[in-house]
């Protein structure tokens, strides 16, 4: 990789980011481009959420994945939210416009495409979705505005009612799915579990080092289930391991992770990155 003095800097902003696999794909693709650019990891506590944002435009860093926690917190920070984001009120993407920081989210179409690469589409389905943070808001309402209907699950039950409202006001103007509240009785997200044909889990369970972790008990698991993992260390989480014992189509996080990136790496450059360079470098990595 070639890094010049006119190199153009990207990132990922994170707490804690030394786990994050972004450097590496984005990196990949950028060498395989020959272009003079480079991605770099930003580790930034809450606290000092708001100066780092403001080092983006005093640095003149072209753009940054915004990953846990920050995907909601770094709004009121940005000078323009793409509708999406707007929406959703959770950004994964901001980009540097000449100083004008625009934030933009990749993770629902991200996530869209991992699922209809699978032969999966989500219209007429029933769905789980586990956790309601930043990632859990994306995946939510792009499955209900791709016609799922959608039981919401976070052991944080106000957080999960808010977005179950910003749905409701939200997506009232175009044909869309549903969603309702899963409340944290284990019998009730059981049953939610036994009439869905996906689950998507959202939260960082099972996640390196807790891999020995899983978010519902494996027997809810059945053939004719499609189990989502947003986590993507390891590439088998113990969720995916049991999903494939009972049968079911397991799909690794890797997938989101490297379409989600993809989308930015063309926001900001108008380039389509090689996504097969970026999935094998992360599963090279893991």
């Amino acid at each position: 990789m070639r890094i010049s003095g006119m190199a153009k800097v990207f990132g990922v902003i994170g707490h804690p980011v030394g786990h994050s696999l972004s450097p590496v794909m984005h990196n990949a693709a950028i060498e395989s481009l020959d272009l003079d650019y480079v991605y770099v990891p930003f580790d930034v506590p809450p606290e000092k959420l708001e100066a780092a944002i403001e080092g983006i435009r005093a640095l003149g860093i072209a753009g940054v994945n915004i990953t846990v926690p920050h995907k909601e917190a770094v709004i009121p920070f940005l000078d323009e939210l793409e509708q999406e984001a707007s929406e959703i009120g959770s950004v994964n993407t901001v980009t540097n416009l000449n100083g004008k920081l625009i934030g933009q989210s990749t993770d629902g179409p991200g996530f869209i495409r991992s699922l209809a690469e699978s032969g999966c589409y989500p219209r007429g389905r029933n769905a789980v979705v586990l956790g309601a943070g930043g990632a859990g808001r994306a995946i939510t309402f792009s499955l209900v505005r791709n016609g799922a209907k959608v039981a919401l699950f976070d052991m944080d039950v106000k957080r999960a009612m808010q977005l179950v409202d910003d749905i409701n006001v939200k997506c009232t103007e175009c044909e869309v799915g549903s969603v309702h509240l899963v409340h944290s009785q284990e019998s009730e997200l059981e049953a939610a579990v036994a009439s869905a044909d996906i689950l998507v889990n959202c939260t960082p369970v099972g996640m390196h080092p807790n891999v020995d972790k899983i978010p519902i008990p494996p027997e809810w698991l059945r053939r004719d289930h499609i189990v989502f993992d947003l986590v993507y260390n390891p590439i088998r989480t113990k969720l995916l391991k049991a999903a494939e014992s009972a049968g079911a189509l397991a799909i690794s996080g890797v997938k989101m992770l490297v379409y989600q990136g993809a989308l930015s790496f063309r926001t900001w450059t108008g380039i389509d990155p090689p996504v097969d360079i970026m999935e094998d470098a992360v599963i090279a990595y893991l």
